[in-house]
């Protein structure tokens, strides 16, 4: 159902964070490397054949130049989720936000966080989950854990601090 692509391995450990929370909300995703400059190509006719194949939205995180997000979204008709990677490469990870954020009108990506794959992973879930029930269940059931999470952490501080 969603499919992670990153320009370079050395974008995996931020990367997996979005596998981890589409696997722990049952969601179905592939995770390969693309890079928009190395393999153009590539990246072409994975953007334009991804939605044949039951794909459903597209993560898609670079650094540096970070042209990933906005080429695939340049052609693919599904959505597009722009993870900024901070690269060796990068100018404080700010390189690679401006280059996801600011896509001209027609070619929207929707953009995270610097680094924040998980919160991506979350979002296409949510994507999803607008026509599908079961994935908005777990969608719902992840929000009511974050809030119980959360009131765990009020009483330990009222417990301290009164």
């Amino acid at each position: 159902m969603v499919s992670i692509i990153m320009g370079s391995d050395s974008d995996l450990p931020v990367m997996r964070a979005a596998a981890d929370i589409l696997t722990e909300l049952g969601i179905q995703f592939e995770l390969t490397v693309i890079s928009a400059h190395r393999t153009p190509k590539r990246m072409f006719d994975f953007a334009k054949k991804a939605h044949t194949r039951g794909i459903k939205v597209i993560i898609a995180g670079a650094g540096g130049a970070a042209h990933l997000p906005g080429m695939v979204a340049s052609i693919s008709p599904l959505p597009v989720i722009g993870v900024p990677v901070k690269s060796s490469n990068s100018i404080d990870g700010w390189d690679s936000i401006l280059s996801i954020l600011q896509m001209p009108n027609g070619v929207p990506v929707a953009t995270v966080a610097l680094n924040a794959a998980k919160n991506a992973g979350i979002l296409a879930a949510q994507i999803i989950g607008s026509s599908n029930e079961n994935v908005q269940k777990s969608v719902i059931d992840y929000k009511k854990n974050l809030e119980k999470s959360v009131m765990v952490k009020v009483k330990k501080v009222k417990k301290e601090f009164g």
